[in-house]
């Protein structure tokens, strides 16, 4: 990694990733597209209430977690093969299956739905491809990256950030953090995003496998916690 007059570690931006590129992904992967996104928490509020979570130190090792051995890893391995097979409509339908019995709880399973048929129907104007019913949000985020030509690689880097950003904004409010801890948790995060797209660009359906145990018991838990802010 180049680093600038500071020291500081930067990253480049990939090759294949011209401007328009860049302008899709920033639009589709804002919190201001309407995926519904703002009201899953991914288990986040149980873990709050629980204790696990109540600081920003706890925070930042919960996601770094989840992106190595969680949903954060999972989805960017089924995301590269939906980029892959974009215009491959049986093969979509396949991984979109695979995504569904990889939910480890029902909430997971509805929040990853939920968010790509938002996501799906919120994308019309870029013309996605055809895509199964009710599609887990890494399929359709994949797939319409892969339609358009846009960079694997920086998709799946994109997709690891904004995941992080919105549990980060739901731990704002629910633990709570100030803004200025959420934002140290997100720069904390970069080498984690970029570890998540690097080990996972050789991986095939095959390697999908999680063990962040305490994040699923979180889901599951989350079902039937009695005060609840978030859907998930």
């Amino acid at each position: 990694m180049p680093r600038n007059r500071a020291g500081i570690t930067t990253m480049t931006m990939p090759s294949g990733l011209d401007h328009a590129s860049l302008l899709c992904l920033l639009a589709w992967l804002s919190p201001g597209f309407p995926t519904g996104a703002f009201a899953c928490s991914h288990g986040l509020e149980w873990a709050v209430e629980s204790g696990d979570i109540a600081n920003e130190t706890d925070l930042q090792t919960w996601l770094e977690d989840i992106l190595a051995h969680g949903a954060g890893r999972t989805d960017a391995i089924l995301l590269r093969h939906a980029h892959r097979a974009a215009h491959d409509p049986a093969a979509l339908a396949a991984l979109a299956e695979l995504a569904r019995a990889a939910a480890p709880a029902r909430e997971r399973r509805n929040e990853t739905t939920d968010l790509g048929t938002a996501f799906a129907a919120a994308a019309a104007p870029w013309s996605p491809p055809p895509l199964p019913p009710a599609p887990p949000y890494p399929i359709a985020l994949g797939a319409l990256s892969g339609a358009h030509g846009i960079d694997e690689d920086a998709t799946v880097a994109a997709a690891a950030q904004a995941f992080a950003a919105n549990l980060i904004s739901a731990a704002v409010r629910l633990v709570p953090l100030g803004q200025s801890a959420g934002l140290r948790v997100l720069a904390a995060l970069e080498p984690a995003i970029r570890h998540v797209t690097d080990t996972t660009r050789a991986a095939t359906p095959d390697d999908i496998g999680a063990s962040a145990f305490r994040s699923d018991l979180a889901a599951m838990r989350h079902e039937t916690q009695y005060t609840r802010l978030f859907r998930t």
